[in-house]
């Protein structure tokens, strides 16, 4: 049985102990180099046998936030990854470069076919949690006892917008984002790429400018070529978000951008979630400019915070935002289910999801709202934090134990990737090469931009639980990159 996937008051008394002393850790109670409790010490503070106080210690150990010293008991444990310095914030009192083309559609499509040529190779490029941490059986169980329910479901044309139902508690858990919003606002899309897509062509042309972050998701690049819309690049801030006085600058320099398509909350790759007052501030800069904003929110629901982050959505006041998500990567990549609400560009959008694919299949939606409707859901998205979290913590502590000095990272609230910065200016596409040579994917940081000001960073998806065969392939990523660094791998 999966201990780590019951909820906490379920949780064996070794397991509750330990989260109780991990947050002690975390929030500076108890320090690197302190010294833990005694096992006898903890057996008298907490009426528990010897097995438990053991078992307590040997947990946190296994973890990496303990370490055990001969004859002298378990110690807190010096974070490796406190020893990385933070990637480096990018300049924001600059113009950014004008937006130009230069075939990012082909970098991606070279980068993802070569990676295809190597299926066996473990894959750290993703973005996406493991299929043993989404809640496999219940929505089997969903969509089967949907289909008996509705037995002509799937020989029955599906309904405009969306299923009634699932757009229904779309709204309801919206509320949870700050977004008040009725469920006819919600339109159902076939992942939140096609959100996005949609999104453009209701307030953009061919040979039109949008303003995006730099770095971004290549999805957005590409969409963005394939629609003949020029993307401009603001700085973006790994702690902050994009750069709104960049931003404001580069709206004083062009004066031609039609749109601003962001990711508020941990956002890809960097994972920066935006303070409240920036998320206002650009909300308010982009209605006085006349700019429409697409806010794409799938990762939001992935945050480690007490208190959830809200969507920039929240802060919209005249319709002048279009809020897209999806399904993808907190309950069901397979489903590919996602949403919009279009705000004043509501009427536009509809027609244009009609022409371009019609309505989705139902039996998805209804499986999903199904789940979504109970306390289930909030449950999933618990562990599914807890895991995440426990994963990207030590991967981030092997890359600080393996990859050679000059190597930065920022460790992001939430999410299921790194972004790592090489040393040395050290090229993402050989590292990339090499890598798949030894058996690892990773996802080069020169997909992420039409510039090249990436090329020396790679993300690192933190999806999977951490094992020997991954903990072997970090190591191994590390030992590549100082062999490359000293051209060795020439």
């Amino acid at each position: 049985m999966n201990t780590a996937a019951l909820p906490a008051s379920a949780q064996p008394l070794y397991r509750q102990l330990a989260a109780a002393y991990r947050g002690a850790i975390e929030d500076g109670t108890l320090r690197p180099g302190d010294r833990m409790p005694s096992v006898r010490m903890l057996m008298q503070r907490h009426t528990v046998s010897l097995s438990t106080a053991l078992q307590l210690c040997r947990h946190l150990e296994d973890e990496g936030w303990l370490e055990a010293r001969p004859r002298s008991g378990y110690f807190v444990r010096r974070r490796l990854r406190a020893s990385l310095p933070g990637v480096v914030e990018p300049a924001q009192d600059q113009a950014p470069d004008p937006a130009a083309f230069v075939g990012i559609h082909a970098t991606v499509s070279a980068v993802i076919a070569q990676g295809q040529r190597y299926p066996a190779a473990l894959n750290l490029g993703g973005a996406t949690a493991a299929p043993e941490h989404y809640p496999t059986e219940a929505l089997k169980n969903a969509v089967l006892r949907c289909l008996r329910q509705s037995p002509t479901l799937l020989t029955t044309p599906g309904s405009p917008n969306g299923n009634p139902e699932f757009r229904k508690v779309i709204a309801r858990r919206a509320l949870d984002a700050g977004i008040r919003m009725t469920a006819d606002e919600v339109i159902v899309t076939h992942g939140g790429i096609e959100a996005v897509n949609l999104a453009l062509r209701a307030v953009a042309n061919p040979g039109d400018t949008v303003a995006v972050e730099s770095p971004t998701f290549f999805g957005l690049l590409q969409v963005l070529e394939s629609l003949g819309m020029r993307a401009l690049e603001i700085p973006t801030s790994p702690s902050s978000g994009i750069s709104l006085e960049a931003l404001e600058l580069a709206i004083a320099t062009y004066g031609n951008i039609k749109a601003v398509v962001v990711v508020p909350n941990l956002q890809n790759p960097l994972g920066a979630i935006m303070p409240d007052g920036r998320k206002a501030a650009l909300a308010a800069l982009c209605e006085r400019n006349g700019i429409a904003v697409i806010e794409d929110d799938p990762y939001r629901d992935m945050h480690c915070r007490a208190t959830p982050p809200k969507a920039l959505k929240a802060w919209d006041r005249s319709g002048n935002i279009i809020y897209c998500a999806s399904l993808n990567k907190t309950l069901a990549p397979g489903m590919r289910l996602g949403w919009m609400a279009a705000g004043r560009w509501q009427a536009r959008v509809a027609m244009l999801k009609f022409a371009q694919s019609r309505h989705n299949e139902e039996w998805s939606q209804i499986a999903a709202a199904g789940f979504m409707a109970t306390s289930a859901y909030d449950r999933h998205l618990q562990r599914l934090r807890e895991h995440l979290r426990e994963q990207r913590e030590r991967i981030a502590d092997t890359v600080a134990a393996s990859f050679p000095p000059g190597t930065r990272l920022s460790l992001p609230d939430g999410g299921a990737m790194l972004w790592v910065e090489l040393p040395g200016g050290l090229p993402s596409r050989r590292l990339f090469e090499h890598a798949l040579e030894a058996g690892i994917r990773i996802a080069p940081g020169s997909m992420f931009s039409n510039s090249q000001r990436f090329d020396h960073f790679i993300r690192i998806g933190c999806g999977y639980p951490y094992s020997p065969e991954l903990d072997a392939a970090l190591r191994r990523l590390g030992v590549l990159t100082a062999r490359l660094l000293d051209g060795a791998g020439h």
